[in-house]
């Protein structure tokens, strides 16, 4: 059984993290092939937005401590380098909407992964632990970077320091996350919004996502810079001229993600 899923429905990639006897620990088979999975994504033009999720009752644990702890295993610097890492930069890299679709819980690793992510929705029962305090470690995955600027220094320093559990509820007010569904909701109403993104100008929204990322690092003046340069960029795109003239027709319009 293949530790991760992956199929393409249209337009949207849909990505299950598929260990669920461990909650979607995180071990070497799936780091690599979520990896490859990315990967593919973002070189294939008929994918215009990803849905990462997990199988059956949580998102995803974190680290396969087994797999960790090992002696004849790979230390946790290479883990962190090959396995973590890569996967935190394609996921920030790829520039098309990304949605985690939290189904329970999401911890240490796991609760990093999703906030790497462009949008995090959540089940109501859900919940977000940095439990890397628990066995004396350190957040990783880009927690230490990502979490901060989602809700500020000193919640995130209080929540990685206990270790204390976010519901999502509680995540969604502190601005961690989005949005959260009922349970038996939270599957048709993250699809839909799935769906709904692959069939807008992910073109743009692509480019929206580089200026995020360069926002983090640049002052204002230079980021004025960056948007009057791909605002250049934007407007040489077919969907920007399709969305032009579908407004000036009174029709709906046909994106096509170019």
């Amino acid at each position: 059984m293949s530790a991760v899923l992956f199929h393409i429905d249209k337009g949207v990639a849909f990505i299950t993290l598929n260990r669920p006897d461990k909650y979607n620990s995180v071990n070497r088979e799936m780091a690599l092939a979520l990896q490859q999975v990315l990967d593919s994504c973002t070189t294939d033009d008929s994918v215009r937005c990803i849905y990462l999720t997990g199988a059956g009752k949580g998102f995803c644990a974190g680290q396969d401590l087994a797999e960790a702890t090992d002696p004849s295993g790979s230390t946790i610097e290479e883990i962190v380098a090959r396995h973590y890492n890569p996967i935190i930069t394609k996921l920030r890299q790829i520039e098309k909407p990304i949605i985690a679709a939290v189904n329970g819980i999401a911890a240490g690793a796991g609760a990093n992964i999703a906030l790497a992510c462009d949008i995090v929705l959540a089940t109501e029962s859900a919940s977000f632990i940095q439990a890397f305090s628990k066995i004396g470690l350190i957040p990783d995955s880009g927690g230490t970077y990502i979490l901060p600027r989602l809700i500020g220094l000193q919640r995130a320093a209080a929540l990685m320091m206990t270790g204390d559990k976010v519901m999502a509820k509680e995540a969604v007010a502190m601005g961690m996350i989005y949005q959260y569904y009922a349970d038996d909701q939270f599957e048709t109403a993250t699809k839909a919004m799935a769906y709904q993104l692959a069939q807008m100008p992910t073109k743009g929204i692509g480019l929206t996502k580089r200026l995020l990322n360069e926002s983090y690092r640049h002052t204002l003046d230079e980021q004025l810079v960056s948007e009057m340069q791909v605002q250049a960029q934007a407007g040489v795109t077919y969907d920007f001229k399709e969305g032009v003239q579908a407004f000036l027709e009174k029709r709906k319009p046909q994106f096509k993600g170019e």
